[in-house]
């Protein structure tokens, strides 16, 4: 009897430190929230599903078009895939302290941050790597940087710091920041990188138009803009024939439309259901540049037209989403951040997507969360946790200046 009585006591001791140990551990997760789950709106929280299942999915997608040259290039199948699920994982990191911090911070940041892009970016034209014509890399050591894929959550922020309050803002504030998007847009065109470029300018002429900027202004800028590009394009010989090669690839199959044609063949192989998992054909280095900037070739060709409609579908939730989440900011600031972020992620994806399908140039832009490169994955899922950010404060519980009622929600 007395036996049974002590093993029911070591039982019952162990479960209330099992228990112990399972309130620590969700005191724990509630600490590093910065707001109780419970309390999340449902916009933040689908939010972090879709970033969840966008970077497993990248993951699968990117195991599938990188194995074999992986393994033809490296010896090792899982090379890039194991370098990219490293990344990921950093990325992440960002993503949480991106949550975490308040948005007034990252806007008083975005000033400098911005500045120290145009530097580097500035830096790739002096001292940068040169690929296909273009200088776009910094090498430190074994890592490389890319700047103008770094720069971009800064260019969202400060979007919203000009154009929120641009009717109050003196001359003088307007001049300096407007030419420190131009300076930044010219040297990025300097590298040469156009699509970067465009997707920026599209980007801060989105929010110029969210935030209330008379119409004729915003023609003009679009004018504008539109002639840069096509200066770009003639200045630039690598540029101009791609556009020539865009016109009509077939022209010159194995040479200039080579990637274009290699890319609409991946693409119409797969047909209404695709060839399968694993399974496309394109990617035995048929297809140049298969696991960055034309890995939507080899996902249509694996998952064929369903496939490619159910990522469409995918990017319009996203696109819903944050337009939810602006629509609900308490700040016309927050509310134009979320308005940039969203154009960003859904208007990069779009672009990469025609591209791969012949609908525009070709240009070097990753599919963001998908495409191989770790600049890239940092700077989608930072914006991603901005986006967040700003449906987390639409709350009213968070983000005020005062913080004891932040404390107390944390600890509860």
């Amino acid at each position: 009897m007395s036996k049974r009585l002590g093993q029911a006591t070591a039982l019952h001791r162990a479960s209330r430190r099992r228990g112990k140990q399972e309130t620590q551990k969700s005191t724990l997760i509630q600490r590093l929230l910065p707001l109780p789950w419970q309390l999340w709106p449902a916009e933040a929280r689908l939010l972090m599903g879709l970033a969840g299942f966008w970077s497993v999915a990248g993951l699968v997608v990117l195991a599938s078009a990188s194995w074999w040259v992986a393994l033809r290039e490296m010896g090792d199948g899982g090379f890039y895939l194991k370098r990219q699920a490293i990344w990921l994982l950093a990325s992440w990191s960002l993503l949480g302290i991106t949550i975490s911090t308040n948005l007034r911070r990252w806007l008083r940041w975005s000033g400098p941050g911005l500045w120290m892009g145009c530097l580097l970016i500035a830096a790739t034209l002096v001292m940068g790597t040169t690929v296909n014509g273009a200088s776009r890399w910094l090498v430190l050591g074994p890592l490389q940087m890319q700047p103008s894929e770094l720069v971009k959550p800064f260019v969202v922020l400060q979007a919203a710091n000009l154009f929120a309050p641009w009717s109050r803002m003196s001359l003088d504030q307007k001049l300096l920041w407007l030419g420190s998007f131009g300076g930044l847009l010219l040297l990025i065109l300097k590298q040469p990188n156009l699509s970067t470029a465009a997707l920026m300018g599209l980007t801060l002429w989105m929010v110029a138009l969210a935030a209330g900027l008379r119409w004729r202004s915003l023609l003009g800028t679009a004018l504008a803009g539109s002639l840069l590009g096509t200066a770009s394009i003639l200045i630039n010989e690598y540029q101009r024939i791609r556009v020539v090669s865009f016109l009509n690839p077939w022209n010159d199959p194995m040479g200039d439309g080579y990637q274009l044609v290699q890319s609409l063949l991946a693409i119409g192989s797969g047909g209404w259901m695709g060839q399968g998992y694993g399974l496309s054909t394109q990617k035995l280095q048929y297809l140049p540049i298969q696991s960055t900037d034309f890995i939507y070739a080899v996902f249509a060709e694996e998952f064929g037209f369903v496939g490619s409609v159910l990522l469409l579908l995918f990017l319009m939730m996203v696109a819903w989403v944050g337009l939810r989440v602006a629509l609900r900011c308490r700040s016309n600031q927050a509310r134009l951040v979320a308005i940039g972020c969203t154009t960003i992620l859904v208007g990069q994806s779009i672009l990469n997507i025609a591209v791969a399908s012949g609908a525009m140039p070709t240009t070097g832009l990753p599919l963001p969360l998908i495409s191989y490169g770790g600049n890239s994955l940092m700077s989608s899922l930072v914006i991603l946790g901005l986006l967040i950010r700003c449906s987390l404060e639409s709350t009213g519980l968070i983000g005020r200046r005062s913080n004891g009622r932040q404390r107390s929600l944390r600890q509860r």
